[in-house]
């Protein structure tokens, strides 16, 4: 299998960074000194190679490695060990970008219904996305569904569970997700719109198991996932299992050594159908450059993967919504959550113009 390319930006000064690059080189595949190794197929193929190093200022350096396909085996979890394992120890480092060999990205797959898909499924075929959240946790599961057939009849097109939502004694994962649908299906039926509710996952594989099974019983298509959380290989394997569903990534824990854009892109190749990220303006420090950039990871072509639904949060609200589209543009869920649920007793009517701002806005 051909190389993996992988780009990490290196803080180091001048003289010391060809042999730095070639630790890292080392570090992410051999992971021990050169000279005992004398099997000829470990040389010339396992070994990382160096191949280029370039400097962007300030002491930077991106250092551009190439290493082996082959030590990926398929699995999510080893191609992050492979791509950052060690080298995530040293805080001088940062993994910047990577490109996977095209036999390789064609079987991690990628999302299941992409951007299409997540459009069809709402009857949305040429506008951007509305999604909220429901929070806080701490509610009981008929407070929670209180809350999303109260924004589902104000016209959004997903409702997601906040990522805190677990399978916790206030709020069991399977109570909470038939409660909230019921709610939402009923709204639904009132106004002839197909808002989605997309619980979200937690605890170990087996767990999730049996919570897909409530997913399905309550006839849901839409998850929401914490990769970073619930492991890697977990969310390869759920996507794989479940090829019909639509999976939603949350970035919690995303934060540090592996820069946004890339994330953005790594999810969508783990089976990610809307990526979540904090968007400029907001309660986080994204750039607009940064967010950019995250935008074009999930929606770019990369090796006929389907692309994935931008998901701009993170204090978004609705007088920025004409803003977030100018900049976004069509190809975007604008989710709104807090803002929202801050109107109260005017929760519906406060979705409803968030709905149709989206609606009318001309791309």
């Amino acid at each position: 299998m051909p190389r993996l390319i992988v780009t990490y930006r290196v803080r180091s000064d001048a003289a010391s960074i060809e042999a730095r690059a070639r630790d890292i080189a080392t570090e992410q595949s051999v992971e021990m000194p050169l000279a005992p190794i004398d099997n000829a197929f470990v040389k010339s193929e396992i070994i990382g190679q160096v191949e280029g190093i370039s400097g962007t200022g300030g002491g930077l350096f991106d250092v551009r490695i190439a290493l082996s396909g082959e030590t990926v085996g398929g699995d999510a979890g080893q191609l992050l060990n492979m791509l950052f394992g060690n080298t995530s120890l040293h805080d001088d480092v940062l993994l910047r970008d990577v490109d996977v060999p095209p036999e390789l990205a064609k079987a991690f797959g990628g999302p299941n219904v992409g951007v299409r898909g997540l459009r069809e499924s709402v009857g949305a075929k040429d506008r951007a996305l509305t999604c909220s959240a429901l929070k806080p946790q701490g509610l009981p599961p008929r407070d929670l569904a209180a809350l999303a057939g109260r924004l589902a009849a104000g016209g959004l097109d997903y409702i997601k569970d906040d990522h805190g939502l677990a399978d916790q004694n206030y709020s069991p994962f399977a109570d909470r997700v038939r409660a909230c649908a019921e709610a939402i299906a009923k709204a639904n039926r009132a106004s002839g719109h197909a808002t989605r509710y997309a619980p979200s996952l937690s605890g170990d594989l087996a767990a999730i198991r049996k919570q897909m099974t409530a997913v399905r019983d309550a006839g849901l298509d839409t998850v929401l996932i914490t990769p970073m959380i619930a492991g890697w290989s977990t969310m390869q394997t759920l996507v794989r299992e479940n090829r019909d569903l639509a999976f939603i990534s949350h970035p919690a824990m995303g934060g540090g050594q592996i820069a946004p854009p890339l994330l953005a892109k790594l999810f969508r190749l783990l089976g990610a159908d809307a990526v979540v990220f904090p968007s400029f303006g907001g309660r986080f420090g994204y750039s607009p450059e940064t967010c950019r950039a995250i935008a074009g990871a999930a929606l770019g072509d990369w090796h006929g993967l389907k692309p994935a639904l931008p998901v701009p949060a993170g204090g978004m609200t609705l007088d920025r919504v004409p803003e977030l589209l100018d900049f976004y543009g069509r190809d975007v869920m604008l989710l709104i959550g807090g803002s929202l649920l801050s109107a109260k007793d005017k929760l519906t009517e406060e979705t409803a113009k968030f709905a149709e701002a989206v609606k009318r806005y001309s791309y």
